[in-house]
């Protein structure tokens, strides 16, 4: 589990082909920042952009770690495919930490489109295009995680082509996370709020005709 509070910005340093064919994974090694890695293991989680991967071996003194990224989840998120590209960074959750964000699980419903990234006032406005099947999931105020951060939901608009919703960004969200990168048209990774899946299954239980059994 995790918080959508970004605890660092790492940069993919190298990616390797897992096998020949589109079935096959990539391996990945990130550069992470110095001393990042010092209470970090092997088999530890970290999440990439919003994306929960597994740490597969360490190199401290280069501050890399590497992870193995199956084709599966390459189709269904992005930013985890481009040697340079930079990442964020998130450890996962301690028993006793501080849930600073929300509850984020660190896997990725669906990838959303920047629609705009421009400075408002000492902030900045991002909108991001939802698929059509995550609107129903987003609410006024309510919480969304973009490529890994946990931000709150100040305005959404509903169209045949998807849920649009609009997020401010404070100066030290885009100083310290790779958000600040952003342009119109890039793709990003979405997380919804854990507690919706909950009541969309709760408010759906009830019209559900229970299966018969022989």
């Amino acid at each position: 589990m995790f918080t959508g509070i970004i605890t660092g910005v790492g940069r993919i340093a190298a990616l390797h082909d897992l096998g020949s064919s589109l079935e096959h994974g990539k391996r990945l090694t990130i550069e992470a920042p110095a001393g990042y890695l010092d209470d970090v293991g092997l088999g530890d989680s970290i999440a990439l952009n919003g994306a929960c991967m597994t740490v597969t071996s360490l190199d401290l003194p280069r501050h890399h770690f590497t992870i193995d990224v199956s084709a599966e989840s390459l189709a269904r998120t992005t930013g985890l495919s481009a040697p340079g590209h930079r990442l964020n960074l998130e450890k996962a959750l301690r028993a006793h930490d501080r849930l600073g964000g929300h509850i984020v699980s660190g896997h990725v419903d669906g990838v959303g489109t920047v629609t705009r990234f421009a400075q408002v006032g000492e902030s900045w406005e991002l909108r991001v295009m939802a698929p059509t099947d995550l609107g129903r999931y987003l609410a006024y105020k309510g919480s969304i995680t973009v490529n890994g951060v946990s931000l709150t939901v100040n305005q959404i608009t509903d169209s045949p082509q998807g849920c649009e919703f609009s997020i401010n960004l404070i100066p030290h969200t885009v100083q310290n996370t790779a958000l600040g990168q952003l342009t119109e048209g890039n793709p990003v990774n979405l997380e919804i709020d854990t507690v919706a899946r909950y009541v969309e299954r709760m408010l759906s239980a009830g019209n559900l005709t229970p299966k018969e059994t022989p």
